[in-house]
């Protein structure tokens, strides 16, 4: 959110002076301010107003526990006194907060009043027709920004509407400010062949005929049951471009990645259990999520305390088949992947990966491969083919990887494993 946004000018007489400021006394006091400035313009001066050299550039001072972001810019012509006329916009921000969406933000604001000023003086006489314009601009554009996150303001229009003034020239009548704040979000995590995407909204309602080829024919694969990979294939899709396509929806909040769900997987739970514990909306959005529909179960069959019991219940060493089979009672009414898949959403389930280490110092670390045993008819490496497995054996590979990037089932990969001596098989 903007603390403040203020308009500063280099003076013949006087050096750098800030002739706007909103809201009032926030960067230099006034005998109408209700409240203190936020930091001592003098001591910054020199980077907001700086010499011609340093100008049309973004500058940031960080001060008062404030971030201040500018862009000086200097206009030379014989016009000005000292053939040069160096402006800035700035705004005010709290120190902590993420200031790359306002980047692009000053840089439009700095070069949308460049044109202006150099068109018709805009801000030069500004101050000679008493200052109400660009005080009046300031104002909106801080109100705009902070409370819709976008600013469009026609600037004809807008000073003949509320300030009586009519624009001096058609350039000022056709020049806009047109300016949005789009979020930044971060880089979204590498999306890897054996990841499986869940979506977070409704994708179908979202999407029309101007999305990207690709987007189009993964979307309808999309339903955290299928792998990267899978997807992939089920839509005949690239896979180069699977991922990007995947990796697109994930940094705007519309993915969220998963493991491949399988019975012979081991979960385990977290420190985070306490949230279902404690929390009676989690508790609640948990029953309808795992209620199964599929024999007719109503959610108010399924108890607060059963739900907690089965979850503390995972533990490492022990499959999901088997915990499967030993809470079959318990589980009646229950759609097992997905009360999985909750757990691992809100962070108090986890997988425990199984991962293959060759510790022998014979031949399987010397480059062996396994041998396929299927015929050739049947589409898959036969006796005369190879697929490498050393690479997979260093510890950092787990199964999920292994089978997805093979095409095999994780028995035919502990199968030909044993053809590699010594592999240790560890869990965590």
């Amino acid at each position: 959110m903007i603390k403040a946004i203020f308009f500063c000018k280099f003076l013949t007489r006087e050096g750098p002076k800030v002739l706007h400021q909103v809201p009032d006394g926030s960067i230099v006091t006034t005998a109408s301010a209700t409240q203190p400035s936020l930091f001592e313009f003098a001591s910054v001066s020199e980077y907001l107003i700086p010499r011609q050299e340093f100008c049309d550039r973004l500058v940031t001072v960080c001060i008062n526990h404030y971030r201040i972001l500018g862009y000086p810019v200097c206009i030379t012509s014989r016009k000005y006194d000292r053939n040069e006329f160096i402006f800035n916009f700035a705004i005010v921000l709290e120190e902590e907060a993420d200031m790359s969406s306002y980047q692009s933000v000053l840089r439009k604001l700095a070069k949308l009043f460049r044109s202006l000023e150099e068109q018709g003086q805009f801000l030069s006489k500004d101050e000679a027709d008493g200052g109400a314009k660009v005080y009046a601009l300031c104002e909106m554009i801080l109100e705009d920004l902070n409370n819709y996150c976008e600013c469009m303001i026609p600037i004809g229009l807008f000073l003949h509407r509320h300030l009586r003034i009519h624009a001096k020239s058609r350039k000022d009548e056709s020049n806009t400010i047109n300016i949005k704040l789009f979020p930044m979000y971060p880089h979204p995590p590498p999306v890897k062949s054996w990841h499986v995407p869940l979506s977070t909204v409704r994708l179908e309602s979202l999407m029309d005929v101007n999305w990207d080829l690709t987007m189009q024919k993964i979307v309808p694969h999309i339903n955290g049951i299928n792998s990267i990979r899978r997807i992939s294939e089920l839509a005949d899709a690239d896979y180069n471009l699977t991922r990007k396509a995947v990796a697109h929806l994930i940094y705007y909040g519309c993915l969220l990645m998963l493991d491949i769900f399988q019975f012979s997987a081991m979960y385990s739970v977290t420190a985070e259990i306490s949230l279902l514990i404690e929390d009676k909306s989690t508790q609640e959005e948990c029953v309808r999520y795992i209620t199964s529909t599929t024999f007719g179960y109503a959610e108010d069959e399924l108890e607060h305390t059963r739900i907690i019991g089965l979850y503390g219940s995972l533990k490492q060493g022990q499959t999901l088949k088997n915990w499967c089979i030993e809470h079959k009672a318990e589980l009646s009414g229950i759609d097992v992947r997905r009360m999985i898949t909750f757990g691992i959403i809100k962070g108090f389930l986890y997988r425990v990966q199984k991962f293959a280490i060759a510790t022998s110092n014979g031949a399987s670390t010397n480059g062996l491969v396994t041998r396929g045993h299927s015929g050739a008819k049947s589409g898959k490496p036969g006796i005369r083919g190879e697929l490498p497995l050393t690479k997979y054996l260093d510890g950092t590979h787990c199964f999920d990887e292994i089978c997805t990037e093979l095409q095999l089932s994780e028995k035919d990969v502990l199968t030909k494993l044993k053809g590699y001596g010594d592999v240790q098989i560890v869990h965590r």
